[in-house]
């Protein structure tokens, strides 16, 4: 079981039900092993998270710099909603104080986009394209265009597109009939993606309005996903479901993309709580 004591400090932020661990290490001493952020993000032993995040920084002219883990201890490119509890953590820490403000992050340089009132917290991040080349997603077919993926005897059929990680955009009837779970979990590891993939189930309701749930490679199914939410209006802009700026909802909450050449997604972030922790142990425990 995960003992707190006095070595480092976390904040943990929620971004329309993504969770994360944030580490401030301008430092950069306290890297956490694969181990450790397991522990950490377990949500029966350790505090819960989707991800731990660690603010480093800023290289390549961006003013600060974020790296990514997983729940399960794996690296990932890029996470939209863990870029935006980056910039809660940075501003309430006072790392940076104005309204616009870079980060680096293993898919390149974002710009963040900063809102506040006396209730609430706002920020919007510059994803860039999507893309629909096989080579950059990455995929192992000639197209990403009308794939089809069969588990347990149901069919599903998509796209595949690239927000720097992969995802495979699958249209349904109803996000909520599909068990998750179990074919989320098996679709994560289609052979066609070869550093494995997070998988959308969207239903396009309206021009403006996108209903989603989510299967992330390493994490499992979330509440939100940030770039699981650019992806998927990207596709659906692609087939010409949608215009230029969308809703996605999601089980945690709504996500607002627009997309005009980049794309911007946005949402609220809040501040959950501070948790004063051991790292280096090989598992969050002292």
């Amino acid at each position: 079981m995960l003992v707190v004591v006095s070595h480092v400090r976390l904040s943990k932020l929620d971004a329309t039900g993504n969770d994360f661990l944030v580490l401030i290490d301008l430092d950069d001493a306290h890297a956490p092993t694969p181990d450790d952020v397991r522990a950490l993000c377990d949500r029966r032993d350790g505090i819960g998270a989707d991800g731990l995040l660690r603010i480093l920084p800023g290289r390549d002219g961006a003013d600060l710099s974020m790296e990514l883990t997983n729940a399960d201890g794996g690296r990932a490119e890029m996470s939209g909603n863990g870029m935006r509890c980056v910039a809660a953590a940075a501003r309430r820490a006072g790392l940076v104080t104005a309204m616009r403000f870079t980060v680096a992050t293993d898919a390149g340089i974002k710009t963040v986009e900063w809102a506040e009132t006396d209730v609430s917290a706002y920020a919007r991040v510059d994803m860039g394209p999507a893309t629909f080349d096989p080579s950059a997603i990455p995929l192992a077919v000639d197209s990403a265009f009308g794939l089809k993926a069969e588990v347990d005897g149901v069919v599903y059929e998509g796209d595949a597109a690239g927000v720097g990680n992969p995802h495979f955009v699958l249209f349904v009837d109803d996000p909520l009939a599909v068990p998750v779970e179990n074919h989320g979990a098996r679709l994560e590891h289609d052979t066609r993606f070869p550093h494995r993939v997070n998988v959308e189930f969207i239903r396009v309701v309206a021009r403006d309005l996108i209903r989603m749930r989510v299967w992330e490679r390493g994490v499992g199914e979330t509440r939100s996903c940030g770039t699981g939410a650019c992806a998927a209006a990207a596709v659906a802009r692609h087939r010409g479901l949608v215009d230029n700026l969308v809703r996605v909802e999601v089980p945690g909450g709504t996500l607002t993309v627009e997309l005009d050449g980049t794309m911007w997604l946005g949402g609220p972030v809040g501040f959950v709580g501070d948790h004063d922790v051991r790292l280096g142990r090989g598992s969050g425990t002292p």
